[in-house]
């Protein structure tokens, strides 16, 4: 490092501190989404909305039965014909058998029951997949399959200008604020009461869970089995990389996009400006803004250097802007060659 003073101090690219570095590329397409299907529940788990099928044996010497379908409610609780509400939900199948068979007895009402359960329908989650996917909208996944991975294959995978980073939300329980005013079939509420309940502000309603997963990462770690429950929603966030800005001593100056999933280091950005315009430039000023920094970060390097050490070679990060310099080499060299050309122009004879 080099400078002289805090205001004017500048950075080697080569020895550039770790928080000044531009962040790896990470290439979307090439992120291995069947890494992020570690999710499994089991198709034996039973949960509120699930419909099973109950059959009741309750004399083995007539092979009386009785077979009914049953939806678990929202309480947990399925209505059991002649034995009534058993709490079945978080329940597996042979679980909710001796769970029934038990009511049954302790109710009274058979002696030795023989129960079976079997899963007639799950229940689906209701999922919306929306952002970066090739076919965003709201996709009913099974439950026991319910997973992040799911709900990409369902909307036709990421879409190219699909980043890896991924928001799931799951939206707090809502329910309504009644009005203590209004309530059909009360008696009405005047004066003081009235002005007390005027006064009531309901409580804030709770905000929604957010989970944030880098599909690079998750897949790489093999972490990225993620349920998703009813009414969740997935939001593959798009890259829109600021662009850089090539100036100085080049033959197209200008503003360049970014590649979205391909590094673009320094000799590429002055290749993109169609080179030098001057044959003895070296010197290259790189301007970096970096989160969390009021001012920005200067790097300095060698283009001779740069192209026999990739150190040097600095990889560019969004909104660079990257300057070749005048020096008094520059200054004097192209001095030289306008003379050149200029004393070469004046003595041809015009015909």
């Amino acid at each position: 490092m080099g400078g002289g003073g805090c205001a004017h101090r500048f950075y080697n690219a080569a020895d550039l501190p770790l928080e000044f570095l531009a962040p790896p590329v990470e290439n979307v397409a090439a992120i291995d989404l069947s890494r992020l299907s570690s999710f499994s529940v089991s198709n034996e788990l039973i949960e509120r909305g699930d419909v099973l099928e109950v059959t009741i044996i309750t004399d083995f010497s007539r092979m009386g039965s009785n077979t009914a379908p049953i939806r678990v409610g929202e309480d947990g609780n399925a209505d059991i014909p002649l034995i009534g509400k058993v709490a079945l939900a978080g329940l597996e199948l042979e679980g909710a058998e001796q769970a029934i068979g038990m009511a049954g007895v302790a109710r009274g009402i058979f002696r030795n029951p023989h129960i079976t359960v079997t899963m007639k329908r799950q229940r689906s989650n209701r999922v919306t997949v929306i952002g970066a996917v090739r076919q965003p909208g709201v996709y009913e996944l099974p439950r026991s399959s319910s997973s992040l991975l799911a709900a990409l294959v369902a909307a036709g995978g990421l879409s190219e200008e699909a980043g890896p980073d991924v928001e799931i939300k799951r939206p707090a329980p809502r329910g309504a604020v009644p009005n203590l005013l209004e309530q059909p079939g009360q008696p009405r509420v005047t004066g003081q009461a009235k002005a007390q309940l005027s006064a009531y502000e309901p409580p804030e309603p709770p905000a929604p869970v957010i989970t944030r997963v880098n599909l690079a990462r998750a897949a790489q770690e093999g972490n990225g089995g993620h349920y998703l429950a009813d009414g969740e929603v997935v939001m593959v966030t798009k890259r829109v990389p600021k662009p850089i800005h090539v100036m100085g001593l080049v033959r197209k100056p200008g503003r360049f996009e970014l590649p979205i999933s391909q590094e673009l280091r320094v000799l590429d950005a002055l290749a993109l400006a169609g080179g030098c315009s001057s044959q003895v430039a070296d010197k290259v000023l790189v301007i970096r803004r970096v989160p969390g920094r009021e001012e920005p970060v200067p790097i300095k390097l060698s283009m001779r250097r740069a192209k026999s050490n990739g150190k040097v070679n600095l990889l560019l990060a969004p909104g660079d802007i990257v300057s070749v310099e005048q020096t008094p080499v520059t200054v004097v060299v192209d001095s030289l060659q306008s003379f050149i050309r200029f004393g070469l122009t004046s003595t041809i004879p015009m015909f």
